[in-house]
């Protein structure tokens, strides 16, 4: 992405930059993927997983969105938005050809490079999928340098999946193990049901030399955590996304302040030894 600069009273934050729309798809009733691409088609993009973009949309304001595309492409910038607020929900009728405002990318990144030669289980709760699938793009891309790699991913229902036919295209690999559950069954639902807590007793991996990576409400973070815990994976080889409150995205405003740290501006991946003190603590 550009690498225009700006300071703002001693910190240096990203400038704004407007890209162009290139496709939006609907992924389910409230939530949709858009891939932008740079104005100057000579632009390269580059994030890491787990980084997030600030998005504006002139005339309503700017929300903090997670990249949720493949750290490999250099010319596209994909987000996985869900409209729950005014902004969003501006953005969602916007179509290809229409420009949106980006500041970013900011935050640190999943340590995916940190976990070769470990097992990787990846664990997402409803949209916190999107912040995950660069993670999982990056780890297949070094498939090698990694043990087993699973990816557990919970919805509310079956029509709140993310990602259908990439999960189906995942679920058909030998070197990748998804499950998927959902907390409510439907007719013609076929797979399991329940919260994504129930499949990880049964999920083969080596707690001792696994790193986690897990992302979604922070009650199923909080559970998802016992869970593994329960089966020997060290606090510190546990890490979250703590997406919360996030609002001007350089630690300024101090809507997301977790103990002494800003999850914009120190996250807004922890491991679970940084963070387990103040996890479920509504006063922090």
């Amino acid at each position: 992405m550009a690498n225009a600069t700006k300071e703002i009273k001693g910190r240096i934050i990203s400038a704004l930059d407007f890209y162009t729309i290139k496709r939006v798809k609907r992924e389910t009733r409230d939530t949709f993927t858009m891939d932008l691409v740079p104005r100057d088609n000579g632009e390269k993009i580059s994030f890491r997983p787990g980084q997030f973009n600030m998005l504006y949309h002139f005339g309503f304001g700017e929300v903090p969105i997670s990249i949720s595309g493949d750290p490999n492409s250099n010319n596209v910038i994909t987000h996985t938005i869900r409209a729950v607020g005014n902004v969003t929900k501006a953005i969602k009728k916007l179509k290809p050809g229409d420009s949106l405002g980006i500041r970013g990318p900011f935050g640190n990144a999943w340590p995916v490079d940190e976990a070769r030669g470990d097992d990787l289980v990846i664990v997402a709760g409803g949209i916190g999928l999107a912040s995950l699938r660069p993670a999982l793009y990056q780890a297949l891309s070094g498939r090698k340098s990694f043990g087993k790699i699973v990816l557990l991913y919970g919805a509310r229902t079956p029509d709140d999946i993310l990602y259908k036919h990439e999960l189906e295209k995942w679920r058909s690999r030998f070197d990748l193990n998804v499950d998927v559950t959902v907390d409510r069954g439907i007719s013609g639902w076929a797979g399991n049901v329940g919260v994504v807590t129930t499949i990880i007793p049964r999920t083969p991996f080596d707690p001792y030399h696994t790193t986690a990576l897990v992302c979604g409400p922070e009650i199923m973070m909080r559970y998802v955590i016992i869970e593994l815990q329960k089966k020997g994976v060290p606090d510190d080889k546990i890490f979250v996304s703590m997406e919360r409150n996030m609002k001007c995205g350089i630690g300024l405003c101090g809507h997301c302040q977790i103990g002494p740290t800003f999850v914009c501006k120190n996250g807004p991946v922890y491991s679970y030894d940084q963070v387990k003190r103040f996890m479920g603590k509504r006063e922090i």
